[in-house]
């Protein structure tokens, strides 16, 4: 079954060379701290995270608005997380085939990985031609188009920045916050 979702890569760059300067213990407690960030801001935002890729994660979102809000967030709560290294991020939009329940694979799965890859520390990147809606006070910032393995051709993308300021997001709609139920 194909489903449409936006999927974000995240990875703490240089998490290889700090392991290899302070230790396993170190490095042990430096990932601990990040993920439990990323736990947070996830549930926070609506964000699933599908799955833990060592010193980074794959995550998934129904509407890009979310995975744009989880990126930044976690960009500004991982300086102190993953201090004193960073993270960088790709994300992409696009219908992906739901493979055997719980992973997915597709396009949009494959190109969010590889501008992940491509993004400098403290960059969040998306392709310009998938950009549906940014949350108010998200600004996309121009950058050089980039040429990704396996793909054909230079692809066009922008740096998001800034902070979302419509966070607020209600469930009010659904029947068990209604009164009469109230006691």
């Amino acid at each position: 079954m194909r489903v449409p979702r936006t999927f974000v890569f995240v990875d703490i760059s240089g998490f290889t060379n700090f392991t290899n300067e302070n230790g396993d213990d170190a490095a042990g407690r430096l990932l601990a701290s990040w993920r439990a960030v990323t736990r947070d801001v996830a549930s926070e935002t609506g964000v699933r995270i599908a799955k833990w890729l060592g010193d980074g994660c794959m995550l998934v979102a129904v509407d890009q608005r979310d995975a744009v809000r989880f990126c930044l967030e976690l960009q500004k709560r991982s300086a102190s997380a993953c201090a004193p290294l960073s993270i960088r991020v790709g994300i992409a939009s696009g219908l992906a085939l739901l493979f055997e329940g719980d992973d997915y694979i597709g396009t949009a799965v494959n190109l969010a990985a590889r501008l992940c890859d491509a993004a400098a520390s403290y960059e969040v990147i998306i392709p310009v031609d998938q950009i549906e809606n940014l949350p108010e006070g998200v600004v996309a910032v121009p950058h050089e188009p980039l040429t990704l393995r396996g793909l054909n051709e230079a692809i066009n993308v922008v740096t998001l920045t800034g902070e979302a300021t419509d966070v607020a997001r209600n469930d009010t709609g659904e029947l068990w916050t209604r009164s009469p139920f109230v006691m």
